[in-house]
């Protein structure tokens, strides 16, 4: 298997006669299937790797394997999806690294929201990959252009296709966000249509499918493990499993690059950690933009900045001091705060 046709590049490491290099093209719990240049194997991690390491390898990975199909490293990850990890720890969880396009899908029924494809447009900012926006399911809807035109604005510069892996409309403009050795990710919620999209554009059943409930338009998670597949054309496209707990991790910056109309406006409010509510000299406030978005913006900056500050216990105290001393202050002198 030649390498450069599964992404190998920017890559130069130190060979030895017991050393090979591979990509992890399914990662399952601690099952890793790997592509090499000898062809496709099994591997596992190595003991020293499990008890020394919390970042396991997942699906793109560029690792290093020893005797014995034994992982023993993971090469420098070029982009990598992540969330917070379900649950109280604050802790990363990488879903998938080194992809170039992450293909947001969203299905045209009562999937689509607005403020969904926010959160997952900071994810892929985040990331380091290109995001690109599939409006699935089209042929619900005699006319698409309303829901093209709120996708629009709510995600600014980014590519918005419209297509129906039922019908394979659309699909074809798929591959041309694409080129040769690249790799694409396919995420979103279950039942969006991501494994029917990735049928197609394969040209067979590589996944199986499952009917949405009408009620809700929610499925079950027919894609339980993630897999890179090589693709017709020469690229690579991964088919992630729909994500039950959409919690961010990311930098609080990534919420101005999603909302860049509003946080262009914040540069001019009086004062800079101006909340957009109550605040005089807010520009944001009364610029006739959308309060939903707005709001929005307002409580993904919340969000990651409670996230940062429990990550980093030095800042959570510092922060914490800041507001008991002006508590104090208020007590001390309330005419003077009133």
């Amino acid at each position: 298997m030649d390498l450069k046709e599964v992404g190998w590049a920017c890559y130069s490491p130190a060979q030895s006669n017991n050393t090979s290099y591979g990509r992890v093209a399914l990662a399952n719990r601690e099952r890793f299937v790997v592509w090499t240049s000898q062809g496709e194997l099994e591997a596992n991690i190595s003991g020293h790797f499990r008890h020394t390491r919390t970042d396991f390898p997942c699906v793109g990975d560029w690792v290093e394997i020893r005797d014995a199909n034994i992982i023993t490293e993971v090469l420098p990850r070029r982009t990598k999806l992540s969330r917070k990890e379900p649950g109280k720890a604050m802790r990363e969880q990488v879903l998938a690294a080194n992809m170039d396009v992450l293909f947001i899908v969203s299905g045209l029924d009562r999937d689509y929201n607005p403020r969904r494809l926010e959160r997952y447009l900071v994810l892929a900012y985040e990331s380091g990959a290109r995001p690109v926006i599939l409006l699935n399911k089209a042929d619900l809807h005699d006319d698409v252009s309303d829901f093209v035109l709120r996708t629009r604005q709510h995600a600014p510069g980014v590519p918005v296709l419209t297509v129906s892996a039922l019908c394979g409309w659309g699909l074809d403009l798929v591959p041309g966000q694409m080129s040769f050795g690249e790799t694409g990710a396919l995420i979103g919620s279950s039942g969006a249509g991501k494994s029917t999209i990735l049928n197609r554009l394969l040209g067979r059943d590589m996944q199986a499918t499952t009917p949405v409930r009408e009620a809700d338009s929610k499925g079950r998670h027919t894609t339980t493990q993630r897999q890179l597949v090589r693709m017709p054309g020469g690229w690579l496209l991964m088919d992630l499993p729909g994500l039950r707990e959409l919690q961010l991790w990311a930098d609080p910056e990534q919420v101005g690059t999603v909302f860049c109309e509003i946080s262009d406006l914040a540069q001019n409010c009086k004062f800079r950690d101006c909340t957009h509510q109550h605040e005089p000299g807010c520009a944001v406030r009364g610029a006739g933009l959308d309060e939903d978005r707005v709001a929005s913006y307002r409580k993904l900056q919340k969000e990651l900045a409670y996230l940062e500050r429990q990550a980093d216990p030095h800042s959570a105290r510092a922060d914490r001091k800041k507001w008991n001393a002006l508590e104090k202050n208020m007590r001390l002198h309330p005419k003077r705060m009133t």
